[in-house]
């Protein structure tokens, strides 16, 4: 893409050199934002503070690309923000972005290019700020629907709290029954993380509780410990792998078995306007589970779905897919399976379209 220069007299060669002849401005030389009585305007709530690590390290740098060479509006920003495509080469606008990234001085903070696509089963490693619900029809056997809400924040650098809450409705009988089901709490850990080689490691550990009605098909009737381990990968090109593997540990196992479960999601990203734009992402998951007790044999589900940002600022996303058993069928559903997510950090449901 060839681009003329709009800064003529001055020496751009460095993204400090480009920040401050461009960006400084209105962003302030020390990345926090000029003072309002002297940028001349308001600055609107998603105005950025780049030295704030929590703000910074949950954006790609191709979520800035974006509104660098497009302007505000073109992610959902305010119109404040100017675009820079005509006045800035691509190769200027990396180096700029790389010198805004050393702003955040802690190195610990894992990246948002680390921040995979949320599968429909799979937990991923990164630590979220986000809330998803999920619905599952069956389209087979007797008529049910549950829809899971899953809410998640992220605090530290590295730590998120996860809590759960499923709602069921089943045709029982030609009766129907609904209800919470039960609940969980989870805290997630990231243990490691590397831009560099493009991987990212997390522990994690829930409690189930027995609040669902478990006469009526809703729940367990028992308390559960749940502990996995997560793991994220990027690949050439835009592929991405993330695997999941873990055991539920039931307080009474004449109630509930013991049980192990590993789930593996391989995907692909596309965007569109050069890679700019609205974010498309296919994936199969290749689930397994196995209880732990005498006979019992490995249950193995393929889930192909596809995700999409719905939004502008790609804060709003969706996914469908169907899950199909391909072991041990006898009394096991093909499900369909839909989630809506919403990644409150970066605006609010009405913002950003």
């Amino acid at each position: 893409m060839a681009q003329k220069g709009n800064y003529p007299g001055l020496q751009l060669d460095t993204g400090k050199q480009i920040y401050t002849a461009a960006c400084a401005a209105c962003h302030g030389r020390d990345g926090k934002g000029t003072a309002e009585s002297i940028a001349g305007f308001k600055k609107p709530d998603s105005f950025p503070d780049f030295t704030r690590c929590d703000q910074t390290t949950a954006e790609m740098d191709v979520d800035w690309k974006a509104v660098v060479v497009h302007g505000g509006p073109f992610r959902g920003f305010s119109q404040i923000m100017p675009s820079f495509g005509e006045a800035l080469r691509y190769d200027q606008i990396d180096k700029v972005i790389q010198y805004l990234r050393g702003f955040c001085t802690d190195p610990h903070w894992p990246r948002a290019e680390l921040n995979l696509p949320r599968a429909l089963v799979t937990e991923k490693a990164y630590p979220e700020d986000e809330v998803a619900n999920t619905t599952i029809f069956n389209t087979q056997g007797a008529p049910g629907i549950t829809n899971e809400i899953v809410y998640e924040q992220r605090f530290g650098v590295k730590n998120q709290i996860e809590v759960t809450v499923p709602f069921t409705f089943q045709d029982q009988n030609h009766t129907w029954y609904g209800g919470i089901g039960d609940s969980a709490v989870g805290l997630k850990r990231e243990i490691f993380s590397s831009l560099r080689t493009g991987s990212i490691f997390s522990l994690d550990g829930e409690v189930g509780f027995p609040t669902g009605n478990k006469a009526r098909g809703l729940g367990t009737g028992v308390t559960t410990f749940e502990t996995f381990a997560a793991y994220g990968q990027l690949l050439p090109a835009n592929f991405f792998l993330q695997f999941q593997g873990g055991a539920d540990l039931p307080t009474h196992t004449d109630v509930a078995p013991q049980s192990l479960f590993w789930n593996t999601v391989v995907g692909q990203n596309f965007a569109q306007n050069k890679g700019l734009g609205r974010l498309w992402s296919p994936m199969v998951e290749v689930l397994a589970n196995r209880d732990l007790t005498t006979g019992a044999k490995t249950d193995w589900d393929v889930l192909p779905q596809f995700e999409v940002t719905l939004s502008k600022r790609q804060h709003i996303r969706a996914d469908v897919g169907v899950r199909i058993p391909a072991t041990n069928t006898a009394g096991r559903q093909v499900q369909v399976l839909f989630y809506v997510l919403w990644d409150w950090q970066d605006g609010k449901l009405t913002e950003g379209w």
